[in-house]
């Protein structure tokens, strides 16, 4: 690697973290707080609308934030019509959304939903007057810029949020504490960057974008549809309080996997892309992202496991307790999702959309599978059949990996295993430490304390060369 580059990525690996960790941090502490003030159904109610949420934001990137990353001779009118295109695709869905909102709250039988909806899914054009920006300041490894208005935001729309709970607004408060950050997100990143669209639009442009972009959007409108899925089952034949310790659950799993995923993902394809006709090269620097991700995010979920019933019962108190069984679970499913990302980033590097868009495709017929067989055993199986599909996807997309660039699954378990076996040693004892001990406190200090202990003094003892990379991260920064 480049000592441009190099530095560069460092740069990028540091700021992505900062804005991710922090961001999601904050929103973690003000969840805390409001969890303790509102109720599971409230979490529930506004977890039933996530998913249209999700899939509206889908459509509206369209994948042309990768398509413009990817594109080295990108143009002005290139930007300015992915600009164009997101405004006038985001206001139809926003209009639809609103359309359809008496039919979603008759599907869960709970009235209270049209409205809700309505007020909530405006945050659908907020995220499409951003995408442009995003992707640009991805291209130039520029995250500082990001990590400002992502932090500014979160932090008012947290007191916002807070506030209202307080004063018993319910789901409403869940509802002004995401509108508030989104809108100011989109303000103050309109604030902090120099670009803005032309007068101009260019059909040439949007083919040529959209023909590899529309993959990624199938693709992604996919995989958003299977990870919301599971909210509409649980929202549709279970209790709203039920989907709310699941949301509660995943959240808490969601914010260590999610956040180094998102980290490594956006990092790892612009400086992927700078060289992706090397594959000598490719291949070496993906393997070492590839194991950096899995020494952070393995000992992070399952510490995250071993710990969930102490930490939920401190937290979130007794009313949030069932939600620690499918959290000791859901992490098992979730620790695989880095490692995915930066084997699917490969596939956009590469310019393979369209095979991108087959893996996704037969990951979730399996996936659909496993949630029909085990819906109706209940949750906790629910959770166990998320485990066996992430291990599937993983075979599926290492074999594709191992085509392009010789670093197929075979390859990538050897990489990975020395870290997965000190990561589930160290899941072992702390387990077992919160089994022995009473108290919560104490179950969760000593957890912690010996579970790091344990895993940074092993990958001293045996050189860990991932390790040395994280303190040679810190020393830079």
């Amino acid at each position: 690697m480049s000592s441009s580059l190099k530095q560069k990525t460092v740069s990028g690996v540091v700021w992505s973290s900062v804005e991710r960790f922090s961001v999601q941090g904050i929103q973690f502490l003000v969840m805390i707080i409001m969890a303790r003030m509102l109720s599971p159904k409230d979490y529930g109610l506004i977890g039933m609308l996530t998913v249209f949420i999700a899939v509206a934001q889908s459509l509206i990137d369209s994948g042309f934030s990768q398509a413009l990353i990817r594109k080295q001779n990108r143009t002005e009118i290139d930007n300015s019509t992915v600009f164009y295109f997101n405004i006038v695709v985001g206001v139809l869905l926003y209009l639809l959304l609103f359309i359809i909102s008496p039919y979603v709250a008759e599907f869960y039988d709970s009235p209270e939903l049209t409205l809700l909806m309505r007020v909530v899914c405006i945050s659908v054009i907020f995220n499409s007057l951003v995408i442009v920006q995003r992707a640009l300041l991805t291209i130039n490894i520029n995250f500082k810029t990001q990590a400002k208005a992502s932090f500014t935001a979160a932090i008012i729309s947290g007191i916002v949020g807070i506030g209202l709970a307080w004063y018993g607004a319910g789901y409403w408060s869940i509802a002004a504490q995401q509108l508030t950050n989104l809108g100011l997100n989109t303000l103050l990143l309109w604030a902090f960057t120099h670009w803005r669209p032309q007068w101009r639009y260019s059909w040439k442009s949007f083919h040529e974008l959209f023909a590899f972009g529309s993959k990624l959007m199938c693709s992604g409108l996919l995989d958003t549809l299977y990870k919301n899925m599971y909210l509409i089952v649980i929202g549709k034949f279970f209790t709203a309080s039920s989907l709310g310790y699941y949301t509660r659950a995943h959240q808490f799993s969601d914010f260590p996997s999610s956040s180094l995923t998102g980290i490594m993902q956006r990092v790892t394809y612009p400086v992927l892309c700078q060289i992706q006709n090397d594959d000598e090269r490719l291949a070496l620097i993906y393997r070492r992202f590839l194991k950096f991700s899995a020494y952070l995010i393995f000992p992070l979920l399952m510490g995250l496991s071993a710990v969930a019933k102490p930490l939920v019962l401190l937290l979130l108190e007794e009313k949030w307790l069932f939600a620690a069984t499918l959290l000791q679970i859901i992490c098992f499913s979730m620790m695989w999702y880095p490692i995915h990302a930066i084997n699917l980033n490969l596939l956009q590097v590469k310019g393979r959309s369209e095979l991108f868009l087959k893996l996704e495709i037969i990951k979730k017929i399996i996936s659909v599978v496993i949630l029909c067989i085990t819906i109706s055993m209940g949750l906790i199986p629910m959770c166990f059949g998320q485990i066996i599909s992430s291990l599937i996807a993983l075979i599926i997309n290492t074999h594709y990996t191992g085509i392009l660039i010789k670093v197929g699954f075979i390859r990538q378990i050897r990489d990975l295993t020395p870290t997965l076996l000190l990561s589930f040693s160290m899941w072992g004892i702390v387990f077992g430490l919160t089994l022995v001990f009473e108290g919560i406190l104490l179950q969760l200090t000593a957890g912690v304390l010996v579970g790091i202990t344990y895993y940074l003094g092993l990958s001293f003892l045996f050189r860990f060369s991932e390790l040395n990379e994280l303190l040679s991260i810190i020393r830079r920064k």
